[in-house]
């Protein structure tokens, strides 16, 4: 059956918004880029497995190679580890308030690359989900010093951001080419597997792994879920609303972990939180709700392999 838009969206924001629980049960023994590179070598295996399965093609020319490439260089690589650095030398808060640009530069990329302009609808949401984020993270924000180093993990998680937009503006391109999102994700996310990989023998980490249930069972769900179906869902929904509308996911899914924390950790609930989360969630309708959006291009929208098969 096919899956429609508000649902791959709300699978997007709720399984990411969920992953910072797995994420932390991942830090320990085993160092993160080894993490990442059993995380992402683990789900292009099984999405090889899965297309094998179907009958669907996993052979594509050179040049269709070196686009899977550069997303894995970019999504499933660059971005993480610049997201991993940046946090040694700031919080968390401050590192989402950072990533939350992402909404923007996606508005800005897509415009340079696809001719997409977006609505004023879309810009006063994204305007709105930017203020909201820093008013959910006000307290903690406020406490930081902003020194040299602060600076210089915000630049780091700028940057971050700014890779992953191109990411997302590679599977776009992809996806107008008619190649199906499964089998790019699974050939991106191998590249990025061995690009991680790369960093994680270049810095000299030990390839170890930790057999404790709670490891296995998070990386397991890292893996699944986290990657697998919430990128699936993700660029499979960028390929149909455009980056520039599907990017507010990346400002919709803090807000869903930060309720989490509130429910099992016990996260105070502040004043500034409830603003910020009532601002996230106005952008966040002002962004979906938008229809003016308009495109230089003339070619018609094409749906992808993936949504005919899958969905």
């Amino acid at each position: 059956m096919r899956m429609n838009n508000p649902t791959l969206y709300v699978l997007t924001v709720l399984i990411w918004g969920s992953t910072f629980f797995a994420i932390e049960f991942q830090l320990g023994a085993v160092a993160p880029e080894v993490s990442v590179v059993y995380r992402y070598a683990a789900a292009a295996c099984l999405l090889f497995c899965w297309s094998w399965s179907r009958g669907l093609p996993l052979r594509f020319a050179a040049r269709h190679h070196a686009s899977f490439m550069l997303l894995g260089l970019l999504l499933f690589g660059l971005n993480y580890i610049l997201t991993y650095y940046s946090q040694i030398y700031i919080t968390s808060a401050l590192a989402a308030i950072m990533f939350s640009s992402m909404v923007w530069l996606n508005i800005i990329n897509s415009r340079i690359f696809f001719g997409v302009k977006a609505g004023r609808k879309v810009l006063a949401g994204a305007l709105l989900g930017v203020i909201g984020m820093y008013l959910l993270f006000a307290p903690q924000i406020s406490e930081l010093s902003f020194d040299d180093a602060v600076f210089y993990g915000s630049c780091l998680a700028f940057v971050a951001a700014l890779s992953a937009s191109f990411g997302n503006m590679v599977s776009q391109s992809i996806q107008k080419a008619d190649i199906p999102v499964v089998q790019s994700n699974a050939w991106g996310m191998f590249y990025g597997a061995l690009f991680m990989g790369a960093v994680a023998v270049a810095n000299g980490r030990e390839f170890t792994f930790e057999w404790s249930v709670s490891y296995v069972t998070s990386l397991a769900y890292l893996t699944v879920f986290g990657s697998i179906v919430a990128f699936g869902a993700y660029l499979t929904l960028l390929g149909r609303i455009g980056a520039h509308k599907a990017g507010y996911a990346m400002v919709m899914f803090p807000v869903v972990a930060l309720l989490l924390s509130a429910l099992f950790e016990g996260l105070e609930i502040v004043p500034t939180t409830i603003a910020g989360t009532l601002l996230v969630l106005t952008g966040n309708v002002l962004v979906l709700k938008s229809r003016k959006d308009v495109s230089k291009s003339k070619e018609p929208a094409r749906r992808s392999a993936y949504a005919a098969e899958v969905e």
